[in-house]
């Protein structure tokens, strides 16, 4: 068994196919098929199930998943210390983000991280749900998982490092009935047209807290890609309830920022898994570990 099994083995899972996978590693698809007859032979296991449409993983291919992914990050981590004893001199961090917690504070991080660590890249991967995010990085396909959630995260098996408490603001179009830097209330959004997003997240259970509270506001466009919201805004559509996050984009964007009481907070924290971290991944733990102290002192009692 090598390195280059395994890297062909997760392209394969990655890219649904060997044909896919052949193109992408730029081999030919019999090397790809004869590498993978090989690697079964010597694990004495199917990885895969051939079908006349393809391939599936199999129960064993599952298994061998997150070991895989291990060994290779490790082997990457062997070249990065070897090539860069005194300090990271490439590589990649992989890293699962939520959508606002993606705004902020993964923005400030990777912007502080790259003018460390130039000749290192960050890559991130979308994650839509804390379990979503706990996935990734249980299964090893991201080594870093920065998520939000209702309530302080917790998972087992995981290593989380709490960042930061998120209040949720109003957004609205600067033309309409309210100023900036304003303090409301839900009654106070009574009539207002409201964006939201699907049942089952937490910005939305704030959203229909807020029409059951207020009379006559009403939701008119419910929103999957949170990307889709300020636009929305924008053009005069409704008003918005986003994490604190999304304000300084807000504002730059030209809508007002209005608080919300009471409000309720996102919990936003950075889980790992408790080892097998690359030096690039255990640097910007670090630098998020750093960023989230600062973070809580300068934040009032």
């Amino acid at each position: 068994m090598d390195a280059r099994q395994l890297q062909y083995f997760l392209a394969i899972v990655e890219h649904g196919g060997f044909s896919k996978a052949a193109a992408v590693l730029h081999v030919a698809q019999p090397s790809l098929s004869q590498a993978m007859s090989n690697l079964e032979a010597e694990l004495g296991v199917s990885l895969f199930h051939r079908t006349g449409r393809g391939v599936v993983l199999s129960d064993a291919g599952a298994e061998l998943l997150e070991p895989s992914r291990r060994v290779l990050r490790d082997l990457d981590a062997v070249r990065q210390k070897a090539s860069a004893l005194a300090g990271l001199g490439g590589g990649t961090v992989e890293v699962a983000a939520m959508p606002s917690p993606g705004i902020e504070p993964l923005t400030t991080l990777i912007h502080r991280f790259t003018e460390l660590h130039p000749s290192v890249t960050i890559a991130t991967r979308a994650a839509f749900t804390p379990e979503e995010t706990i996935n990734l990085v249980r299964s090893g396909a991201c080594e870093l998982g920065l998520l939000g959630a209702a309530t302080a995260i917790t998972a087992p098996s995981i290593d989380v490092l709490a960042v930061e408490e998120q209040p949720f603001v109003v957004v609205a179009a600067a033309d309409g009935d309210f100023e900036d830097g304003a303090v409301l209330r839900p009654e106070d959004l009574a009539g207002q047209k409201m964006i939201a997003s699907r049942s089952g997240s937490l910005m939305r259970t704030i959203v229909d807290e807020i029409t059951a509270r207020s009379g006559d506001t009403e939701i008119v466009a419910v929103v999957d890609h949170r990307t889709s919201i300020l636009p929305l805004v924008l053009t005069g559509v409704g008003i918005a309830v986003l994490p604190a996050s999304w304000t300084r984009l807000a504002r730059r964007c030209g809508l007002v920022v209005a608080s919300l009481e009471p409000t309720t907070h996102l919990h936003i924290a950075m889980i790992s898994l408790p080892s097998h971290l690359t030096p690039g991944a255990q640097a910007f733990l670090e630098l998020t570990r750093a960023w989230s102290l600062r973070s809580s002192r300068s934040t009032p009692a």
